[in-house]
């Protein structure tokens, strides 16, 4: 994985510019359980954004009302500036926002063109019996693979019989298949060689090189968080206690944020 700064977007750039996502004071509670107790976050085009903290902290509540999976019980939610009605994941993949959940959703009999599609299938006129235009997703597939610098990936073998590197890839490849604005990821390197998580740090790099606003929820701090993304938003009992720049602390100051160490630490770069 690469640290320099020519290979980051221009973070300073994208802090002048309107959020693509922007989440200000969100609370949700489920019964007696404060899961989120005013947490915010910015996420605009062209950066990496990595939400962390210990279990429990709120980072997956927070982007999974950002997915439409729950809703919030106060707050402000703007997509480009507007105020958001996101009621359901098929709202929030309308206004663009995609996410790639931890277990990937995919299906291992079906191959990379099947899973691509799944659910969304180019099909024929009905009075043709709608048949599947495998033809035209395959070059669709192609297309979005090449893009993402996987032009070799099989197209035809089943993605139970891939590596988990390749599967995670499959699953990106799907998620920007239907040029969304925002990618949301849950765990991306979770259980990947340490080759597969340097190329899955590589790829979330091209998306958000590409223009795409890249959200990751992640616990691999010290290679993951700490060198492929810009920004870093430490929460903790449901609310954001610190903000860094990924090219600006070290892993064990983002630790030490998260468990609730030294404000002084904390507030470092």
């Amino acid at each position: 994985m690469v640290k320099a700064a020519a290979t980051r977007g221009d973070v300073h750039a994208a802090n002048q510019s309107t959020p693509l996502i922007s989440m200000r004071n969100i609370r949700k509670s489920f019964g007696s359980v404060h899961a989120l107790q005013g947490a915010s976050v910015d996420v605009h085009a062209g950066e990496v954004v990595a939400l962390v903290g210990d279990n429990g902290a709120g980072k997956s509540t927070l982007v999974k009302i950002m997915a439409g999976v729950f809703g919030f019980d106060s707050g402000e939610y703007s997509i480009e500036g507007q105020p958001a009605k996101i009621a359901s994941p098929a709202d929030a993949t309308a206004l663009g926002i995609q996410t790639v959940y931890q277990d990937l959703a995919l299906c291992n009999n079906l191959d990379a063109v099947q899973n691509l599609f799944l659910g969304r299938e180019l099909t024929g006129p009905a009075w043709f019996g709608r048949r599947i235009r495998r033809a035209e997703c395959e070059v669709r597939a192609r297309e979005v693979l090449t893009r993402m610098r996987l032009g070799q990936l099989s197209l035809t073998r089943p993605v139970g019989a891939m590596s988990g590197g390749q599967r995670q890839n499959i699953a990106i490849a799907r998620s920007i298949l239907w040029t969304p604005k925002v990618v949301i990821f849950d765990e991306p390197t979770a259980a990947l060689s340490h080759s597969a998580s340097e190329q899955v740090s590589a790829l979330v790099r091209t998306l958000a090189n590409d223009g795409l606003g890249i959200v990751v929820v992640s616990h691999d701090i010290h290679n993951f968080v700490v060198n492929a993304t810009d920004r870093i938003e430490v929460m903790r009992l449901g609310a954001n206690v610190a903000s860094f720049k990924s090219s600006e602390v070290t892993g064990e100051q983002v630790v030490n944020a998260m468990v609730g160490g030294n404000e002084a630490v904390n507030l470092a770069g």
